[in-house]
């Protein structure tokens, strides 16, 4: 597969950009965002060497949702999943990106406004097969 048609290239032609990281904080994990912290209604993707691991969406704020992954409660259990994936591939010294596609607020159908994560997320995951999306993992 040329470069160019990379899943991960294919998010960053739709406008996902690198916002932040995750490193180790002894044995936790810690979300560093440098960007779209505040944005709400966002696209977010875990990339690590080109790789897209995960794709996700979120309506609060993407700073909470990071904190979910660094602190799952015990009921959240894509956020354990997750946060266990995340040290292990970060401790074992490969990096984990964020990026992310904010909502632009500028979608609309019929008059209503499309949520575009809401509205991409599934297609995302169904034609990019992220492998920490996938059953099972």
């Amino acid at each position: 597969m040329d470069h160019s048609d990379s899943p991960a290239q294919r998010l960053e032609d739709m406008g996902f950009r690198r916002c932040g990281e995750w490193r180790t904080d002894a044995d936790r994990i810690k979300c560093v965002l440098v960007d779209h912290a505040a944005a709400m209604n966002v696209l977010y993707a875990f990339i690590s060497d080109g790789s897209v691991l995960y794709v996700g969406k979120t309506v609060r704020t993407l700073k909470q949702r990071m904190y979910n992954y660094q602190n799952p409660g015990p009921s959240q259990s894509t956020s354990i999943r997750c946060n266990k994936l995340i040290y292990d591939t970060v401790a074992g010294g490969k990096p984990v990106e964020i990026h992310a596609l904010p909502d632009n607020g500028l979608l609309y159908y019929g008059g209503f406004h499309v949520n575009l994560a809401a509205g991409l997320e599934d297609s995302l995951v169904a034609t990019l097969k992220p492998v920490w999306n996938m059953a099972g993992v």
